[in-house]
């Protein structure tokens, strides 16, 4: 108890009532006499009590030694955080922490009720908790009286530079007295904050807690090799194997957190998503959800990777790897606080191993390398979570409870009892699904430095005794190993150590299996030997020919014939010396043949002959220029293919002074002059 009595009074019974007996460090150091009045710079992992840290550390300042609060009037605290969530966690925090004091703590953060914000500033408050675009708002609306702030946190500052509020909080710290306290909260002290602290901190005391020396000591870190097709099989037996009170799931984007959601939830676990598309009531709700035991795992963006506090939160995974290492340790961060052990569980698809250690290793973390719990080591754990459920130990309360025993007993013998409490057992759990194996070593890098250049392909060795098989599908049909491996394994109950050489061809594929497990092959696959995807699987008697195929031949993969080097050219018959397309040289004067283009004749002449073209008929005396287009006759083609009606005179083409006629209306028309 003696850690706590240098807290303030009203602090100190706090603490008591909360069961606090020790401290944390960066607690221990914001007690020191020499920071009571002094700004201060503090760096320390998420996790480690920073928020009871401030806590106490302002609270001299703002009680002046006494043990509670008067009338609440002008604030004489502000506390900014980065995100709603944090923001409301501090704020639960600081009830608790000064609920001795009788403080009136109130928040501000944006996507609630501004105006009832603006009501709870006006009857008054001591403490202020809320997010850097909320408090700007108050404070240009008059809202917020900035006059009588003794103490300005930041919390999480790093996080609130990276999200791009340099100018709020620059406009929030201008607009408070010059004479207050300034407490800056940082995980990690980059030049950026440095500079702030700088501006805005008077003689500010450096202070980094022997704990952040070494990241997150009481987090275990598991990297789970998987192939990019196991991802989320991974994902499942993990949670499975744990079976943390509470668990999050982290991925890169909101597609995949509304992705994974629905997997899971079809899986019969109880998950709630949390990403930056829902408001903030559903956010609120959803982290209601984690925190009152309605939800075990929770889908996330890494909108959720700083702040926030979930009791019983053991397990931590990474579904998608993190883009830098502050990241990795700040969604790490979640689990293992104030001295509660956790896991970190990262997904590593073999094609991103190289990616993940270099984030391990920015982050200074060394994590155990392994494979994801194979469904029979789920299997096994709930085993031992079966035999040592404490529901062994009940007896019946009441005389219903007994008598339902009794007939229970009495009907049923104890092997249909047993069975039927493990399918209940089992059934309120997701099952469990088969992985892949993979290689868990790692490449060493190349000499020279060149680990991205082409590697050697080393021999496999002598595979031993083993049978061919043909299946019905090749290049043609866009075959390729890294689907059927998987397929071959699932179809039958093989690892691909029991694989040998695939030679793939264009329209069909020679896999080499083990001999001791060939019977089970196709004892697996049935009757009709096929596979998914149709996929049709033959045993041959003996090695398959591969005389007969040419390495690249996309037509079948035949044998291949040489060049017919006795007949270079077509028909045996090179080009002419004198010209590319007959014997004769060309004839640069005639080049349309003897007969030259006839250009001297008079105008109307034709120029290339007198001769009419053949399928042309002369004009027969008499010709009816209104005949139908499909007579071969000389002559004008008619305007329509109908026949002239009754009565109709065609127009005089003789050029009279007689025009096409039609009937006269009645009453007459005036006659031409």
């Amino acid at each position: 108890m003696t850690d706590i009595n240098g807290a303030a009074p009203a602090i100190a019974k706090a603490l008591q009532k909360r069961g606090y007996e020790t401290l944390t460090p960066v607690q221990l150091a914001m007690l020191d006499p020499a920071l009571e009045t002094a700004d201060a710079l503090v760096s320390a992992q998420t996790g480690s009590g920073k928020t009871v840290a401030f806590g106490m550390a302002m609270a001299r300042t703002l009680l002046d030694d006494g043990e509670k609060f008067g009338r609440a009037a002008a604030p004489l605290a502000l506390v900014i955080a980065p995100t709603r969530e944090l923001a409301m966690q501090v704020k639960r925090e600081l009830d608790w922490l000064y609920a001795e004091a009788d403080a009136v703590i109130t928040s501000c953060v944006g996507g609630m009720d501004i105006r009832a914000e603006r009501r709870s500033l006006e009857r008054g408050a001591h403490i202020v908790v809320g997010t850097p675009g909320r408090i700007c708002d108050h404070i240009r609306r008059n809202a917020l009286d900035m006059t009588e702030i003794r103490v300005a946190v930041l919390d999480e500052a790093d996080e609130m530079l990276d999200l791009g509020f340099r100018e709020d909080l620059e406009y929030i710290l201008e607009a408070a007295p010059a004479e207050r306290r300034t407490l800056m909260f940082s995980a990690t002290v980059p030049s950026a904050i440095a500079k702030l602290a700088k501006s805005y901190q008077r003689n500010a005391v450096r202070i980094a807690t022997a704990s952040e020396q070494k990241q997150h000591v009481d987090i275990e870190y598991r990297a789970l090799v998987v192939t990019p097709s196991d991802r989320e099989h991974a994902i499942v037996n993990a949670l499975r194997f744990y079976e943390a009170p509470n668990a999050i799931v982290f991925c890169s984007t909101r597609a995949a957190v509304n992705h994974l959601h629905a997997r899971l939830a079809n899986r019969n676990f109880s998950v709630v998503a949390l990403s930056g598309e829902l408001t903030q009531t559903e956010r609120t709700h959803a982290l209601q959800a984690m925190r009152d035991g309605r939800a075990r795992v929770c889908i996330a963006t890494d909108v959720a990777a700083r702040g926030i506090d979930l009791p019983g939160l053991e397990l931590v995974i990474h579904a998608d790897l993190p883009t830098n290492s502050e990241t990795l340790l700040h969604r790490s961060g979640r689990t293992g606080r104030a001295g509660r052990k956790g896991v970190s569980a990262l997904i590593v698809p073999v094609s991103q191993r190289r990616k993940a250690e270099r984030l391990l290793a920015g982050a200074q973390v060394e994590p155990t390398w392994a494979r994801p719990p194979s469904a029979e080591e789920v299997t096994a754990r709930d085993e031992e979570r079966l035999f040592a459920d404490p529901i062994f130990e009940e007896i019946a309360k009441d005389e219903e409870e007994q008598g339902l025993i009794d007939k229970l007993v009495a009907r049923f013998d104890a092997t249909k009892l047993a069975s039927a409490f493990v399918s209940l057992y089992r059934g309120k759990n997701s099952a469990p699904e088969d992985i892949t194996e993979v290689s868990l070593e790692t490449r060493k890098p190349r000499e020279g430095g060149n680990d991205s250049a082409p590697r050697p392909l080393t021999p496999r060795g002598d595979f031993g005794a083993a049978v061919w098989f043909s299946l019905s599908v090749g290049r043609k049909q866009r075959a390729e190993p890294r689907w059927l491996i998987p397929t071959i394994c699932r179809a039958g109950d093989l690892t691909k150590h029991e694989i040998g050489a695939i030679k793939m061809q264009a329209d069909e594929t020679f896999v080499e299996i083990a001999a001791a497990h060939a019977d089970k092959f196709m004892a697996k696959l049935g009757k009709d030997g096929m596979m998914e995807r149709g996929v049709r699987v033959t045993r041959l008697d003996g090695v398959p020919d591969f005389s007969k195929f040419s390495r690249g031949d996309d037509e079948g993969f035949v044998k291949r014939e040489g060049p017919r080097l006795d007949k270079p050219y077509k028909d045996n018959k090179p080009f002419s010396k004198d010209g590319p397309r007959s014997d004769k040289p060309f004839n640069k004067d005639k080049p349309y043949g003897d007969k030259p283009f006839n250009k001297d004749k008079p105008a109307g002449a034709k120029p290339y002959g007198d001769a009419p073209r053949k399928d042309w008929k002369a004009k027969p005396a008499g010709a009816n220029v209104d005949r139908r287009v499909d007579d071969e006759v000389w002559g004008e083609k008619p305007k329509s293919n109908f026949a002239k009606k009754p009565g109709d005179k065609p127009f005089n083409k003789a050029g009279g002074d007689k025009p096409f006629k039609k009937p006269a209306p009645k009453g007459g028309f005036d006659k031409r002059k």
